[in-house]
């Protein structure tokens, strides 16, 4: 056993140090070094293996708990929209268009395809998230969107699996029994949690940091999160989903930030792990023996599932956006592979169907953090916006606090923009110039079409409650009168301004300005402090001689 575990953590970091030179994700090299092992050492038993699953599975409890720490209740309220609309109708019409072609093309009966449809209506949680979590995508529009649509598909697992109990059962007693235990286990497992949550979560960190011990906090932050889990899993849910509300409750204390710098080494290992097992399940006597059946059924599936999403989220979004939503969500994802499982274990699917489906959903895994990596670039390339139908789709929160609002995205805005994304600040940029507005949104920044001289539009990105202001505008004219503005609605308590000449400062000093640069002498400055630097060469050179 350990000789099998040293092999895969020297396969795993010699494919990924590979895949890393031709810019591929970790996600394909963890996959590939689950074949690789799977075949070398025979394994493909093992991935049926319980305890190797329970351990796999984590990972996407990590990854979940992580996620909910970036979410609070009313977060969630204000997602409600993109999560039990956007999500619900997704699973609905995916299942039922599924369903229509099991039943009445392939000739399945009713349970069969019932059951296809709704675990191919799910996509990947964990292939998604980690991979928008790297590129930052998750606090984007489109990102917003997803999360919210994959949080209800983690949802739906729950009546997914009840199906199968239904088709298992032996009469309707048994179902609506089992209707009837699940709804009080729900009820039981939430007031557990949000009493959890509210009353003892930050008293029991609190003493937990006296004792002054990383490892005791660590320690602590595991406790939370896998004892959620299991919570969820004892009552009857899925293991994540616990985890996410757990996740959620942390996010109301002050111990958020900790907690999650802490816990990410966990949920990168163990989502190694799961990448393995899934890797794993990849058996190349399937795929050539049905290599047709999966090049037809591959491209249909992805081809369904993205023309269903994009018609959905394109009902009250741009294109855009619709379309790296629809993109981003195409693959099946791993609650799949549990589902079909279990339904091949209960003698509710074929089993070489079931292998057909699976291998199908493994390679649509591998392929999406290829796609993801380069989902901006496709989306500026293949779906062309009309800027005047995009110019209010970036939404900031209304309780957002302690942003910075940066006006103008010229070459100044855009140099700002990007030390402020490296200093990992928030901020939101206001552009009325089109050629500029489309280069922000091509680069996916959070920008904003209007002109600030407009009051309706800095009411627009919460000014009063931003931490700064800075006017990176060079016409003189336009800088006075978006800072007269300003002045009505902060008293440019927090406005820096960038001036050329001391004239122009002079221009704006009944303006309550606190904060003015001037170019020409911090040029100027910079000049001379060079020359000190010249000096000193200077003279060194004529000790040496």
């Amino acid at each position: 056993m350990l000789g099998i575990i040293v092999s895969t953590l020297l396969i795993a970091i010699v494919v990924n140090i590979i895949l890393k030179k031709f810019h591929l994700p970790t996600i394909i090299g963890y996959i590939v070094t689950g074949t690789i092992i799977a075949y070398v050492f025979n394994l493909h038993e093992a991935v049926n293996n319980y305890t190797l699953k329970e351990i796999a599975e984590f990972g996407v409890v990590f990854l979940m708990f992580t996620i909910g720490l970036e979410f609070s209740i009313e977060h969630l309220k204000r997602m409600r929209k993109e999560v039990f609309f956007t999500g619900s109708l997704q699973i609905f019409v995916t299942t039922a268009f599924v369903v229509i072609i099991c039943q009445y093309v392939l000739g399945f009966d009713f349970q069969t395809s019932l059951i296809i449809g709704a675990a191919l209506s799910l996509s990947s949680t964990a292939i998604v998230l980690k991979t928008y979590n790297e590129t930052n995508d998750i606090k984007k529009r489109h990102g917003q969107r997803v999360l919210g649509i994959l949080i209800m598909q983690d949802i739906a697992v729950i009546p997914i699996l009840l199906l199968i109990s239904f088709f298992t059962a032996g009469d309707d007693q048994s179902a609506l029994k089992i209707i009837f235990d699940t709804t009080i286990a729900a009820l039981v497992l939430l007031a557990l949690l949000y009493l959890v949550g509210k009353y003892l979560l930050e008293p029991f960190f609190e003493h937990v940091t006296k004792a002054e011990s990383d490892e005791l906090f660590v320690a602590s932050v595991l406790l939370i999160a896998i004892g959620s889990s299991y919570m969820a899993h004892y009552f009857g849910f899925t293991h994540s989903l616990g985890a996410f509300v757990a996740g959620m409750m942390i996010s109301e204390t002050k111990f958020k930030h900790q907690v999650e710098a802490d816990l990410t080494p966990f949920r990168n290992l163990l989502l190694g792990v799961f990448f393995i097992t899934v890797g794993m399940q990849i058996n190349f006597s399937v795929i050539a023996e049905n290599i047709f059946t999966i090049l037809i059924l591959l491209p249909i599936l992805l081809i369904l599932k993205y023309v269903i999403i994009y018609t959905i989220v394109r009902i009250d979004d741009t294109r855009r956006v619709a379309f790296k939503t629809a993109v981003s969500l195409v693959q099946i994802g791993e609650f799949s592979l549990a589902i079909l499982e279990l339904a091949r274990s209960n003698s509710l699917i074929n089993p070489t169907y079931s292998q057909i489906l699976i291998v199908t959903i493994v390679i649509s895994m591998i392929l999406t953090p290829i796609v993801l990596k380069n989902l901006s670039s496709l989306a500026a390339n293949l779906v062309p916006e009309d800027p005047m139908q995009i110019q209010n789709t970036y939404n900031i929160d209304k309780d957002t606090k302690g942003h910075i609002v940066v006006i103008g995205f010229g070459h100044l805005g855009q140099e700002i923009a990007h030390n402020l994304r490296e200093d990992g600040h928030e901020y939101i940029i206001i552009e009325h110039n089109l050629k500029y507005f489309e280069m922000g949104y091509k680069d996916d920044e959070p920008i904003l079409f209007g002109n600030a001289a407009h009051k309706h539009i800095l009411e627009s990105v919460n000014i009063k409650n931003a931490c700064a202001v800075i006017v990176a505008i060079d016409n003189a004219e336009k800088v006075h009168l978006i800072c007269e503005v300003i002045d009505d609605l902060t008293k440019n308590t927090k406005t820096i301004v960038k001036v050329t000449r001391f004239s122009e400062k002079e221009d704006l000093k009944n303006l309550h300005l606190e904060h003015i640069i001037v170019e020409d002498d911090v040029v100027a400055r910079a000049l001379v402090n060079e020359t000190k630097e010249c000096r000193l060469n200077f003279i060194k050179e004529e000790e040496k001689e």
